[in-house]
């Protein structure tokens, strides 16, 4: 393997701005700030929400990002601060790599991701338990 995914982890940390939970949780009511989701829908059902966020699977982000896309989704046109998060904070890293080399500028992500912002006891919607 020439490369893998901690090379690939500790590249995206080395270049991206990476928010505390408290400093991402200070930014939920600024009008210039949108929350991105990128975790697998499953993952919302089961473990909760952040009220707001927009949703958008891992898979489609290149997609809905660029304006000549058949997916582009207008809220990455927007010009205003995407907030990407995911379970741990891996998968958003790399978004949000992904995100600034395709030129978005204002781009950051939550280090922890959901699991850190739940344990700072910060405002969200619960998931739905698991039928056993």
């Amino acid at each position: 393997m020439k490369k893998g995914y901690k090379a690939l982890l500790e590249e995206a940390n080395a270049e991206v701005e990476a928010l505390s939970p408290a400093g991402a949780a200070a930014l939920l009511q600024d009008d210039e700030t949108l929350f991105i989701d990128i975790r697998d829908p499953r993952e919302l059902d089961r473990e909760g929400r952040i009220t707001g966020a927009h949703h958008c699977p891992r898979g489609m982000l290149e997609f809905w990002i660029d304006p000549e896309s058949l997916y582009h989704k207008d809220i990455f046109s927007s010009g205003k601060h995407l907030v990407f998060f995911c379970a741990a904070g891996w998968r958003s890293a790399l978004a949000t790599k992904t995100a600034q080399d395709m030129g978005l500028d204002k781009v950051s992500h939550i280090a922890g991701g959901f699991s850190a912002w739940k344990e700072a006891g910060l405002p969200h919607e619960p998931g739905r338990p698991r039928k056993s």
